[in-house]
């Protein structure tokens, strides 16, 4: 009934998540695999299946889903951004009714098996040190744009950080600390804008050494982190020294407070620490705010700088 329709609608999409599968590609008797997941989401031209209930334009999620497995196993996943690119390519070539596509994409961190410092030509261990991820969305008649990340790499330093001469007042009880160890869980995400001509795995791993460079500093000094903010700033402007994006990055930080231990007539000389991170319940857990957040540009002149590709 036309009465009950929204006059202000603005958007309806619709999609298929969590999509898992394996990739296999061998070469002789050696074995390569990629394990990823995949969410697919369109927008059609019309919304008659929203606003009316007629259903004859909308691809099914099944449909879909086959569609991300087919081309998984005619083009392979050389990196994951072509990948998506490939599937959003493949929506508006291919349906006329699509108008915008987004996929996700990310890897199961796999790893080839190494014995005694050779490498196994078909055995692999899942090693958690970030997990890789990839977004790309076009709208019709428009650019692909792609993005890319990593996220859930956890990372520590025992010494050389800090956090002084911060604001205080009467609801103040934090001291101050010149060191402590500085923990979180990273999540990164950076824009190659419309570009499409990057060497995408060349990219992400020199991103990744730029996270870990300057969280850490030198291998034999370290370099002293005033605070997270800082932390993530640094990670932010190494990481723009190399690829010229946008960069978004959250640190959620872990708390390691020393034990004390003078009732049990030891002396604990910052040995034993324990983990104040806490764990929400289901209710709040979606709800939570990030811990330490920063989206910065790189700028020339007040203006944004336009992706180039290196």
């Amino acid at each position: 009934n036309s009465r009950y329709r929204n006059p202000f609608f603005l958007n309806c999409e619709y999609g298929k998540n969590t999509i898992k599968f394996l990739r296999l590609r061998r070469e002789g008797k050696k074995h390569f695999v990629k394990e990823v997941e995949v969410c697919t989401h369109l927008r059609l031209t019309s919304a008659h299946e929203y606003l009316d209930g007629n259903n004859s334009c909308v691809i099914p999620t099944d449909t879909i889903k086959n569609i991300v497995l087919v081309l998984a196993k005619k083009n392979g996943i050389p990196t994951l951004e072509q990948f998506a690119i490939d599937i959003c390519k493949h929506f508006m070539t291919t349906f006329c009714q699509v108008a915008f596509v987004k996929t996700y994409v990310q890897e199961v961190p796999w790893q080839r098996l190494h014995e005694n410092g050779v490498p196994h030509i078909h055995s692999f261990i899942c090693v958690p040190d970030g997990i890789r991820f990839c977004e790309v969305e076009q709208c019709r008649n428009g650019p692909l744009v792609v993005f890319a990340g990593i996220k859930d790499l956890k990372l520590m330093k025992t010494t050389q950080s800090g956090f002084e001469g911060f604001y205080k007042n009467e609801h103040t009880t934090l001291p101050e600390r010149n060191d402590r160890i500085l923990c979180g869980e990273l999540f990164c995400k950076w824009s190659y804008g419309e570009c499409k001509d990057f060497d995408f795995d060349c990219t992400w791993n020199k991103i990744r050494e730029c996270i870990l460079e300057a969280f850490t500093g030198p291998p034999d000094c370290g370099e002293y982190s005033p605070s997270y903010q800082k932390t993530v700033n640094t990670i932010q402007m190494c990481v723009l020294s190399k690829v010229p994006q946008i960069i978004e990055t959250v640190l959620n930080n872990t708390f390691y407070n020393v034990v004390d231990m003078k009732n049990l007539g030891l002396t604990n000389d910052k040995e034993v620490s324990k983990c104040s991170k806490h764990n929400l319940p289901g209710l709040f857990r979606n709800t939570q705010p990030l811990s330490i957040a920063a989206v910065l540009h790189r700028t020339v002149k007040g203006r944004k700088l336009s992706p180039q590709p290196q």
